[in-house]
């Protein structure tokens, strides 16, 4: 009489001897690995070598003066000569405006500093030479930073500035030391020191933004939480849906649970998880209003606007990353963490400001969505919700990606459906 024996169990070490184990999760990985730290460092190494156009505002206010006899505008010569100033590699894009459109760009985002002469610039460098002020004022020009672009490109934008006012103050010092001879005096040590380098420089904030705004970043984070909000959610809900539907179990511990297959067409089961992802982006939307606006007092304005700009972002990610689940399968859901969450962060121009980007990531802003999504929050809590800010660019591509994920992620479920490529549960193969 013979019993039925259970067949014995594999070891573990028999598992992990096996190379095929290994095959696949030592690729996928190893290769995750090496791409995220070439993406993720590869924009942040050497941003003041890949500076490329960064825009900064050149203001004469200086109504001029006589100086040597003859009528003189300096600021009018300083700025020609900055803008004029060789930069064979394009660092800089100087832009000459009067302060009424510098202050409007700054106030709008569109400049990330301002190098201003002031009015009376020519009259206080003249009275460095004259021989009779024992201890002459030293002539000040004028930077502005603007903090709702980011820490980073107010400070670059800042430390350019005040490094060609000093390189301006050395060149008109060479002209000036002859000042008080012409004037028919003699100058005083002081006077001659502070006619080699006549200018002061000043840094002030051109655009205040509130003290609770993380020194410029809070809209690249909030930003972020939209962007996680939409792609962890869609996963949850394509993963949930799966097991309500019977095509995957629910682990829970040691506990398994594996419903009745339902049975649904993909394009069916594409439209479930996206009205979910919709409607559940209500509910994170606003708890992430509610975390960062009432607990943490984060400075927010135009709060209707953002509230729903924020439902719209987040449903729109979803959206993305149901197309790419339902179109690929397991492996959408590393594509969509490539394209929403590694490609997306260092393109997104808030923590290093993509005119210091390499060109690579200055390519990936045209479409990734952080850089979309920053720029359109940044408006409406730095910039007043100004359209020309970012904003109108926001929603118009906030559009664009979700009809994109629409058309894409029905159009391949509509051609696996037609084609007869049906989920199959296991059990019923």
């Amino acid at each position: 009489m013979t019993t039925d024996q259970p067949p014995p169990q594999v070891t573990a070490r028999q598992v992990l001897r096996n190379p095929k184990v290994w095959a696949f999760p030592t690729v996928i990985v190893g290769s995750v690995a090496l791409l995220l730290s070439l993406l993720y460092l590869g924009g942040i190494i050497n941003p003041r070598g890949d500076l490329h156009r960064l825009p900064i505002g050149l203001v004469n206010s200086d109504t001029g003066a006589e100086l040597g006899g003859k009528p003189e505008n300096l600021g009018q010569r300083i700025t020609a000569g900055i803008a004029a100033a060789p930069d064979p590699a394009e660092e800089v894009s100087w832009r000459v405006l009067s302060r009424a459109d510098a202050m409007k760009e700054l106030s709008s985002g569109k400049l990330y500093g301002v190098l201003e002469a002031p009015a009376g610039l020519t009259s206080a460098v003249a009275a460095l030479g004259a021989s009779a002020q024992a201890d002459p004022a030293r002539p000040t020009m004028l930077v502005l930073t603007n903090p709702g672009v980011g820490s980073l490109a107010s400070s670059l934008a800042s430390s350019i500035s005040q490094a060609a006012a000093h390189q301006a103050s050395r060149q008109l010092g060479g002209t000036l030391t002859a000042l008080p001879a012409a004037q028919g005096g003699a100058a005083s040590n002081a006077a001659r020191l502070l006619l080699a380098d006549p200018l002061a420089v000043a840094v002030e904030v051109g655009h205040p933004i509130g003290t609770h705004s993380g020194l410029g970043l809070t809209a690249f984070y909030y930003s972020l939480l939209l962007v996680l909000c939409g792609f962890l959610g869609a996963n949850i809900i394509s993963n949930g849906v799966d097991v309500s539907l019977g095509y995957a179990a629910s682990e829970l511990g040691p506990l398994r649970t594996q419903l009745p297959l339902v049975q649904i067409s993909r394009t069916r089961t594409l439209a479930v998880t996206s009205v979910m992802s919709v409607v559940l982006a209500v509910l994170t939307s606003s708890l992430v209003m509610l975390a960062t606006v009432v607990i943490l007092d984060m400075d927010a304005s135009h709060l209707p606007l953002l509230w729903v700009f924020s439902v719209c972002a987040s449903a729109a990610v979803g959206l993305g990353v149901q197309a790419l689940v339902a179109a690929f399968g397991g492996i959408g859901q590393l594509i969509s963490m490539f394209i929403f969450i590694a490609l997306s962060l260092p393109s997104s121009g808030a923590t290093v400001p993509l005119q210091a980007l390499p060109d690579f990531y200055r390519a990936l802003a045209v479409f990734e969505p952080m850089r979309q999504l920053g720029d359109g929050v940044r408006s409406i809590l730095y910039f007043d919700a100004q359209a020309g800010a970012g904003l109108t660019r926001a929603w118009v591509m906030i559009a664009i990606a979700t009809v994109a994920a629409l058309l894409f992620g029905f159009g391949m479920t509509t051609y696996y459906d037609r084609r007869g490529l049906h989920r199959v549960h296991p059990e019923v193969s």
